[in-house]
């Protein structure tokens, strides 16, 4: 029997797990929010975000998203359209597209983050040392190195 409650989470697992769910939940309310103010969906946001920081080939997305390439390539066709995002070469291997963010795109991914009220104010009540804790924290959780 003590074998079958070894899996069964205490208290203070099962509260940290739901307030996780609710900063992620309410996270992704303002990410909406602040992405229809800019006439885009949250997936067009995030791609946009994710290629502000670098071009990424389509399948690279669309791992990343965890969704079907064709997903990515109507999200891509759409910000392409509005001079958002643009197809070139992979200057690794010409045979490959990638796609990035044009400049107004990398403006407009700027602009967005900066609107996150949720996800810069709350943080900013905490002490550097204490975003810094999180921060390991979290990434430890992912499994990531901490710095």
């Amino acid at each position: 029997m003590a074998a079958a409650d070894s899996h069964v989470p205490d208290a203070l697992t099962v509260e940290v797990a739901e307030l996780i769910g609710t900063v992620v939940a309410r996270y992704h309310e303002e990410y909406e929010l602040a992405a229809a103010e800019h006439a885009l969906t949250g997936a067009q946001a995030r791609v946009l975000a994710l290629l502000a920081r670098e071009p990424k080939p389509m399948r690279q997305l669309a791992r990343h998203l965890k969704c079907e390439p064709s997903n990515v390539t109507g999200i891509v066709d759409r910000l392409e359209s509005r001079g958002l995002v643009e197809r070139r070469p992979d200057p690794a291997d010409r045979r490959v597209k990638v796609a990035a963010a044009t400049e107004e795109g990398r403006a407009t991914a700027a602009r967005l983050r900066g609107e996150l009220d949720f996800a810069g104010e709350p943080l900013q009540e905490l002490t550097l040392a204490e975003r810094r804790l999180l921060r390991d924290l979290l990434k430890r959780m992912l499994g990531e190195p901490p710095h």
